[in-house]
């Protein structure tokens, strides 16, 4: 006996005989990535590209300055912060893998917790630039050389960027507490995950651009 939902098709002596295999076809899901995922690659590798300018500009106008950079009367940047900045921020990526992991199970304490752990990380790291900005600003402004325009440009373009992805977790683990995500739901937690540990990757290059090449 077919039941009500069972695709048909005409026979030729004029009755009707099932689809084989139709059925299966039409609770198929698409198979790939979302549309929103590769929307996150593209916005990725666009703001990449605007790093990836932003720090080739960086040794070009270093190598253009002369023999002296910082240029005289600014000293090279101090490394203790910068260091416990980053033992800040990369380590925030595993919070989020781990909360990826875990609702992806269902576990909805796993993605609150992880995400909250990661929002004060991330906070950490911009009150600690906060303090940079504040203990520079009284040696060099944007406008004091070549050296300041970059040195803010490059951190402060980062510093937005980690702003936004705090903002972006924010929204995740209100969504979170409201129960919007399960072991089927969850693809908004994967794109934000893939923007968070694009900006932590970043933080890699410009400690190694602004922080460490001038001691080199």
């Amino acid at each position: 006996m077919m039941s009500a939902g069972t695709p048909r098709e005409p026979t030729a002596a004029g009755g009707v005989a099932t689809v084989p295999g139709a059925s299966v076809f039409a609770v198929e899901t698409p198979a790939g990535r979302s549309t929103g995922w590769w929307g996150m690659v593209l916005l990725v590798a666009t703001e990449a590209t605007l790093f990836a300018v932003l720090l080739g500009s960086y040794f070009y106008l270093r190598f253009q300055a002369g023999p002296h950079w910082p240029p005289v009367g600014i000293e090279p940047p101090e490394l203790v912060r910068p260091f416990i900045m980053t033992a800040l921020l990369l380590p925030s990526s595993l919070p989020v893998i781990w909360a990826e992991r875990g609702i992806r199970r269902g576990e909805q304490w796993r993605l609150r917790t992880g995400l909250a752990t990661t929002i004060l990380l991330g906070l950490s790291f911009l009150a600690m630039q906060a303090t940079e900005y504040a203990d520079n600003l009284e040696l060099f402004t944007f406008t004091t050389d070549v050296y300041g325009s970059l040195f803010y440009t490059i951190t402060g373009f980062h510093g937005a960027h980690v702003t936004i992805g705090l903002l972006m977790l924010g929204w995740l683990l209100v969504a979170a507490f409201r129960g919007s995500f399960d072991a089927r739901r969850h693809e908004r937690v994967r794109i934000v995950a893939l923007y968070w540990h694009f900006v932590d990757l970043v933080w890699v290059a410009i400690l190694f651009t602004v922080y460490l090449s001038p001691w080199l």
